[in-house]
């Protein structure tokens, strides 16, 4: 699949020490200062957007023990959003899809990747790129349980294919 689709990890692993740095730069300044006016998390909110180009209202970087821990925040912070890529192939949908679809653990000879990459494709990372890529036809249900007929079913990879791909034509 070409670059432009996939998951931009050498530029995730660029920013996640210096992310997660901050992030939990901030939660020590917290337990021993409190923030009760917010201004250090400004800060904190301003490095995070200098680093990656993102806003920090919207990842739990607060609370960050609560949901899914420091570490997967810092790479969903710093794995770059997914590219607009109109001459997509139906090939490369369907690949896409499988992967979605398979939960098939991967290994690389990298432990970054092996850390995250199942998050960036089994999370948020592949839904977001078809939300921009086929917007008409996108829906988070397709990859969920879904009552059709009176019958609850799991659509197939083949069928999301086919549903996003009829769009395109």
């Amino acid at each position: 699949m070409r670059a432009v689709i996939e998951p931009n990890f050498k530029i995730a692993k660029e920013r996640y020490d210096k992310i997660l740095a901050e992030i939990l730069s901030y939660t020590d300044y917290c337990d021993e200062n409190g923030d009760e006016d917010g201004k250090r998390y400004e800060v904190l909110k301003q490095n995070i957007k200098a680093i990656s180009g993102k806003n920090a209202d919207e990842f739990d970087v607060v609370e960050w023990w609560e949901a899914d821990g420091a570490e997967n925040i810092a790479f969903d912070i710093a794995l770059p959003e997914p590219n607009l890529v109109p001459d997509i192939t139906k090939t490369e949908l369907a690949e896409i899809i499988e992967r979605m679809c398979s939960f098939c653990e991967r290994e690389f000879d990298d432990e970054f990747l092996d850390a995250f990459y199942g998050r960036a494709v089994y999370g948020s990372y592949f839904h977001d790129f078809l939300e921009l890529n086929f917007k008409d036809s996108y829906s988070h249900k397709l990859f969920t349980r879904q009552k059709i007929n009176g019958e609850m079913v799991e659509l197939s990879a083949d069928e999301i294919v086919e549903i996003l791909w009829a769009d395109r034509n």
